[in-house]
Parts: structure tokens; sequence; C-alpha cells
């Protein structure tokens, strides 16, 4: 079969210029998969089960699977549709959102510490940020001036979060269980952590949405 010379050129151009990959849909899916594994922390801290704690782990290793093939696909890709670095920001921060919902099921069972109202309420705060988050990388490809709003969301709920682990420590040290008080500690922490992640997040698909607005 002979090739037309416009196919050969296509041919060559594409080798040497590869389409960029479409990291609007990844940077979907990750947030997505982020959501999805607050969501599971959202139902863990209503009962403490830990049929949903072994889920949030297992949601962890898919998680790191993901970061791991969306920064090999930034390093080898050619070109990118928005900043590299503003990829790169968004890859870790939500990947490090999914890790804080880990280290907090896990510690929560290894020092033996159910849930309560306080680690019930951030652990809803979070899902809401996150939540707008999955909407706003959603919206980024096709409607990017909604993504504005959606990181606003996210930002507002890291400060419910923030307003919410202040008066947990300030409710904790009022008794005098030093033991119990370092180690509820530890697990407000890691859902401050969560949220900050998460704002740091919102940050960066704000910036996104403002150089492609």
């Amino acid at each position: 079969m002979i090739r037309s010379p416009a196919s050969i050129l296509h041919r060559v151009v594409d080798r040497i210029f590869p389409k960029a990959p479409d990291f609007f849909s990844l940077l979907r899916e990750q947030c997505e998969h982020a959501a999805h594994t607050v969501d599971l922390l959202v139902r863990f801290m209503e009962r403490g089960d830990p049929g949903v704690g072994y889920q949030i782990r297992k949601d962890e290793h898919a998680a790191d699977l993901i970061k791991a093939r969306n920064l090999h696909t930034l390093n080898e890709a050619f070109s990118t549709p928005i900043d590299r670095e503003d990829i790169y920001r968004a890859i870790m921060a939500l990947d490090d959102v999914v890790t804080y919902c880990k280290s907090t099921v896990s510690e929560m069972d290894i020092l033996v510490v159910g849930p309560d109202d306080f680690t019930r309420e951030m652990a809803a705060r979070l899902h809401e940020g996150v939540q707008a988050l999955a909407s706003g990388f959603g919206n980024l490809a096709s409607k990017p001036e909604r993504a504005a709003d959606d990181a606003a969301v996210a930002r507002h709920a890291e400060r419910q979060v923030e307003k919410l682990y202040r008066k947990a420590l300030a409710a904790l040290f009022e008794g005098d269980d030093y033991r119990a008080m370092f180690k509820r500690r530890e697990i407000y922490r890691h859902l401050s952590n969560a949220a900050d992640r998460m704002a740091n997040c919102a940050n960066t698909l704000h910036d996104i949405q403002v150089k492609i607005g």
C-alpha cells in the first residue's frame, strides 16, 4: 500500500512533536480517587469499622500507583496543556490527602483511639472540600471559570477543619489523662494536615484556572 505524502508527513510530525497527554483527565481521575478515599474516611468515623479502615489502606496503595503513573506521564511529556509545576503540585497534594487519610485510620488502630464528634465533623468538612476539588478538576477542560468557585469552597472547608482542630485541642487539654490527650492529639493533627494539603491543591486549582481562564 502506497502512503500519501501528507500521511507520511503527519507521522513524522507526530514522532517529532507527540501530542500532549490529557492531563485534565488524569488529574480528574486522581481527584475522584481522593474523593472516594475521603468518603470512606467519613464512613470510618461513623463507627470505627475496621473493614472500612482496611479499604482506606487499599485505596492508599491504589493512589500510589496513580501518582506514579501521573508523574511518569508528566516526566515523559514533550509538552503539557498547563504549567508543569502546577500539574506536579496537584499530583503531590492529592496524594498527600489520601496518605493522611490512611495514617489517620492506621494510628487510630495502633493507639486504640475511636472516633469522636470532632473527628467525625473534621472528616465531613474534609469530604466537602475534596468533593469541591473533584468538581473543579472536572470542570477545568470545558468550564474552567467554574473551577475558581470550587477552589473557594475547598479553601473554606479547610478553614472549618482548622477551627474544629483548635476547638478539639482546647477541649482535649481540659482533662488530666495525658496519655489519652497525646494519642488523640495525633489523630486530630493528621486530619488537620489532610485539610492543609487539600487547601494547597485548591490554590493550585485556582492558579491553573487563572492561567487558562
